[in-house]
């Protein structure tokens, strides 16, 4: 096997894909250390940047291929009941959700690039976006982002741009 080949298989089965990361859910009901023991231990991923016309049937297809999905639940507009751009995908085991998280967060599902996160576990009422409009993101980048989630232009921070499909271009803050 050549050095570079080599190398990234070592660096995909490295732990680094698998580590949790800094963010906590502020409406966890629980200490500190239960959250930090009910991640370590999770077979429940947060997938992120999802379209809005993304279907429970991709994300089933996409996440299979890492191992046997127990169940998927869609992130709800809680006023609408319309999708909002992410889902928790649960495992039955944690080795099936290591490989999603190694092969999956930063690819391309629906010409967007996904995240994915370990979560604590879903409970119900967590699929409704916490967003003051009902969706999942709060403040003026909601209608920002919403259009980015249709395909019609990309979120950086706080600066947005609209493509048109003649090519024009339409930015602002």
């Amino acid at each position: 096997m050549s050095g570079v080949l080599s190398a990234t298989l070592s660096g995909l089965n490295s732990d680094s894909y698998c580590e949790i990361s800094q963010y906590r859910d502020q409406h966890f009901r629980g200490s500190r250390y239960l959250q930090e023991k009910a991640l370590k231990f999770s077979s429940t991923l947060y997938v992120g940047n999802l379209s809005f016309y993304t279907t429970e049937e991709q994300i089933q297809e996409l996440f299979s291929k890492c191992g046997d999905v127990k169940r998927i639940v869609m992130g709800l507009d809680k006023v609408k009941k319309t999708p909002c751009g992410f889902c928790f995908v649960e495992y039955y085991t944690r080795a099936d959700a290591e490989h999603a998280m190694r092969f999956i967060n930063g690819t391309r599902l629906d010409d967007r690039i996904i995240r994915t996160d370990w979560d604590a576990g879903f409970k119900e009422g967590r699929q409704f976006g916490r967003g003051k409009t009902g969706g999942q993101v709060k403040g003026v980048l909601a209608s920002a982002l919403s259009l980015a989630s249709l395909g019609l232009g990309d979120v950086w921070g706080y600066l947005w741009l609209i493509q048109y499909k003649d090519g024009r271009a339409w930015q602002t803050q």
